[in-house]
């Protein structure tokens, strides 16, 4: 059987980035569309713009079935109680549909945007999954841990619990990890791993580090969701303007590898030195950090930008997700980016076909 003719088996998501940035109807209707073609799950984003809470009860309240997921909810930007509160009420208001998508940020953002200092973001991250564990489970939240203590043993704070029940109280968590010893600490506390820049070729060695995770609390990789967010551009869905979606991808992993971190600690930038791209990524570092934003983009090789999306025709797209499932994917999730509306929505009906989604049927 050849890849193309390979029966697809992965789940569907559509990732729609942040909000904000002119499109936002567009992103609504194509979610809509997604949700109408059988969809998994929707995911929104956020850094230090839109936040994804808000997004995501606005898509929930005007689609039917497919799940809402926050990629991510930054952790410095909530304490652990108030994540468990804003996601039991969208698991409650979406009547079952949200998936928990939780991330450390950078050290510019947590420090820079939220003033938490990017201390030890492992043994913080496993912390805060705790707490939030605890609250959606309803139980009295008290923690004595390295960074958060409930409630604080020296003043008038009680003992409390979740009021809200929400829908499932095993809703699912996942991480945003790229680093070696935080995919492994996804694998241990995590029900999923939302992975961007994901090679098919290099997605083994990532898998290595979750599963030893998995194996250090006694589970494998059976029923763990594997969720890359990957840029998608089909070239036969008439776009008018295929170098501007082009230009898209690229500025996208400029703006990664480049901008998001410093010099000295960028773990993206990292990712791409083990992807095999480590001269490149030294030099689109240095160009966007010089503010040169398009020599930085114009920096990322033909090599890497085929590595991490799917570019090309419908059949190739086909063989190309046939090498995502052969990876491990479990939700291969798409970030559209078509320049214009009509092939966005084009390329998000052909990949309902090629994922063999089920058309929902209106309420």
């Amino acid at each position: 059987m050849t890849a193309a003719a390979e029966r697809i088996r992965m789940r569907s998501g559509l990732n729609l980035g942040y909000w904000g940035a002119g499109n936002d109807a567009d992103n609504l209707a194509l979610a809509q569309t997604a949700d109408r073609l059988g969809f998994d799950v929707v995911w929104a984003a956020e850094a230090y713009g839109s936040d994804a809470a808000t997004v995501l009860a606005w898509i929930a309240a005007q689609t039917q079935g497919i799940d809402i997921g926050s990629a991510v909810f930054q952790i410095p930007g909530r304490t652990p109680a108030n994540t468990a509160m804003t996601a039991a009420t969208l698991d409650t208001l979406s009547g079952g549909r949200f998936r928990l998508g939780l991330g450390v940020s950078g050290p510019q953002v947590s420090e820079g945007w939220h003033g938490v200092r990017f201390d030890r973001p492992l043994v913080r991250t496993r912390e805060y999954v705790d707490i939030v564990r605890l609250a959606l489970r309803r139980e009295p939240v008290t923690y004595d841990g390295e960074f958060f203590t409930l409630p604080l043993p020296d003043g008038p704070g009680r003992t409390l619990r979740l009021t809200v029940h929400p829908v499932r109280s095993g809703l699912p968590v996942y991480l945003a990890a790229i680093g070696p010893r935080n995919l492994e600490l996804a694998g241990e506390i995590a029900d999923g791993w939302l992975a961007v820049f994901l090679d098919p070729a290099h997605a083994g060695e990532q898998l290595e580090r979750i599963n030893a995770g998995r194996q250090r609390v006694g589970k494998d990789l059976s029923g763990f969701d594997v969720v890359p967010t990957v840029p998608v551009f089909l070239t036969d869905t008439g776009d008018p303007d295929p170098a501007a979606a082009l230009a898209t991808i690229r500025g996208y992993c400029a703006l990664y590898i480049g901008g998001m971190g410093s010099r000295e600690q960028n773990f993206y930038n990292a990712h791409a030195v083990r992807l095999g791209f480590g001269t490149a990524a030294a030099e689109i570092q240095r160009l966007f950090l010089a503010r040169d934003y398009a020599g930085a983009a114009a920096a990322v090789p033909a090599e890497l930008l085929h590595a991490v999306s799917v570019i090309g025709t419908t059949a190739e797209a086909t063989a190309r997700l046939a090498d995502y499932q052969r990876a491990g994917v479990t939700t291969f999730t798409a970030t559209v980016v078509n320049s214009q509306p009509e092939a966005r929505h084009a390329t998000v009906t052909r990949l309902a076909q090629i994922l063999g989604c089920t058309p929902r049927t209106p309420a």
